[in-house]
């Protein structure tokens, strides 16, 4: 089974938790040269596998900007009465910018100012790395997050959602 299915399944697993709890769950995607929102806060579990199953993998990893439309849903969210938590879901490095230029310095560089923000605004959050090896630079971002690294480079999607339960009850 590929990474993204694997990603996929936990995420599926997740957001029948989070039915489950009557909580909301956004969905962003970060792909290519951009970040996208797929899904806004929703109860709707049918709507959200639906979306989360037509999402493509591949491509660039504009992991700043993912960061940036999730700390403003999470400022719409939390405006709304909600208590956003962010977790970000990634098997690579930051490779492109927040200017859309293929720079790997500047994107990480722009990945790390978003997350201060996210934590400088309070959301929890957390990192889990779905790369084959752990990446130092996603526990960086982890730190400057403050919350939870979790490297999960075998994950079956049993495994994923229950560190992830585990992060959001710490």
């Amino acid at each position: 089974m590929t990474r993204l299915a694997e990603a996929k399944g936990a995420v599926e697993l997740l957001l029948a938790e989070a039915y489950a709890r009557r909580d909301h769950v956004a969905l962003v995607s970060f792909r290519g040269e951009e970040a996208e929102l797929l899904l806004p806060p929703t109860r709707s579990l049918v709507q959200t596998k639906r979306r989360l199953a037509a999402l493509p993998g591949g491509g660039g990893t504009p992991m700043a900007a993912g960061l940036k439309t999730a700390l403003e849903v999470a400022i719409q969210a939390k405006g709304r009465g909600m208590t956003p938590t962010v977790a970000l879901l990634t098997d690579g490095r930051a490779n492109i910018a927040l200017d859309g230029t293929p720079n790997r310095a500047l994107a990480a560089e722009d990945a790390q100012k978003m997350a201060t923000a996210i934590r400088f605004n309070g959301f929890p959050s957390m990192v889990i790395d779905m790369g084959n090896r752990p990446e130092r630079s996603l526990k960086a971002l982890a730190d400057t997050l403050g919350g939870p690294y979790i490297p999960l480079p075998r994950a079956d999607s049993n495994r994923l959602s229950s560190a992830v339960s585990a992060a959001l009850d710490a």
